[in-house]
């Protein structure tokens, strides 16, 4: 996502500087010797982003874009804030694949000064931003989104399996049934693959899902919301995982059902 993202800077005519929180993979030696108005983080953990909140040090406009709980993110804020420096909450839809294609949505959150401040940026790496008020509304939106994804995205596998196993070929599946009433974002994202029924080519890999799947759990049980879709679908997730596709893209749920099912591609 992160690589993806500074390209389309770059492109966008950004004066791009990039930081890699892995040593081996920058010529810089501290996160507090980049200078820039506005920092992107894209980050795999809550650590990353404490690890990050703890080095920054020159006044900025942080544009946080990383899945995580709000309760890190509230930290990270808190952190920061000592220093003269705003975190925005703001994660993102979409995955590697169309982050290179810039067809990603942000949901930003936070204080709207500093968001007026990083607006102008959003356009270099996304097709559309929204401002959904206070902080932490950014991520609350990104859990629904997330949660239609896990959803959409078995479901999308399990209408391949039913009509491959009913005789119908894949790619007409992904191509008539993807002009009906049932197709999803996911359906048409996801497809290509499951008519492939390869999986190398990970724009979400099962095993950094699996943290997304939690956060997501977590936060509906905390509200006291019945999710039966979203906790049938981590079964499938949780299935791909025991099956040898941790680094594989989650589309793999496609090959799942269809080892459950006894389709013979």
């Amino acid at each position: 996502m992160g690589s993806a993202m500074a390209a389309n800077l770059a492109r966008a005519g950004f004066k791009v500087q990039g930081y890699d929180i892995v040593a081996k993979r920058r010529t810089v030696d501290a996160i507090s010797k980049i200078d820039a108005p506005v920092v992107i983080t894209s980050l795999p953990s809550a650590a990353a982003l404490h690890a990050v909140a703890d080095e920054l040090r020159h006044k900025c406009v942080v544009i946080e874009t990383s899945t995580l709980p709000i309760d890190d993110k509230v930290a990270a804020r808190n952190t920061l804030a000592t220093k003269g420096i705003t975190l925005l909450d703001c994660p993102l839809s979409g995955t590697g694949a169309q982050a290179r294609t810039k067809d990603l949505v942000v949901y930003a959150s936070g204080d709207r000064k500093a968001f007026l401040k990083a607006k102008p940026h959003l356009p270099g790496f996304s097709r559309a931003h929204y401002y959904v008020g206070e902080f932490g509304n950014g991520s609350k939106m990104k859990f629904v989104a997330n949660l239609m994804v896990a959803i959409h995205n078995v479901s999308a596998a399990e209408a391949f399996v039913l009509g491959m196993k009913a005789g119908l070929s894949p790619e007409a599946i992904f191509k008539v049934a993807g002009d009906g009433a049932g197709t999803s974002r996911m359906f048409q994202v996801r497809g290509p693959m499951m008519v492939a029924g390869n999986y190398d080519e990970a724009t979400m890999k099962n095993e950094v899902w699996q943290k997304d799947m939690k956060i997501i759990g977590e936060f509906a049980t905390r509200l006291g919301v019945p999710t039966p879709l979203f906790t049938a679908s981590a079964a499938i997730y949780n299935a791909a995982m025991a099956q040898g596709y941790a680094l594989k893209d989650t589309g793999a749920v496609c090959a799942v059902l269809e080892k459950l099912a006894g389709v013979k591609r």
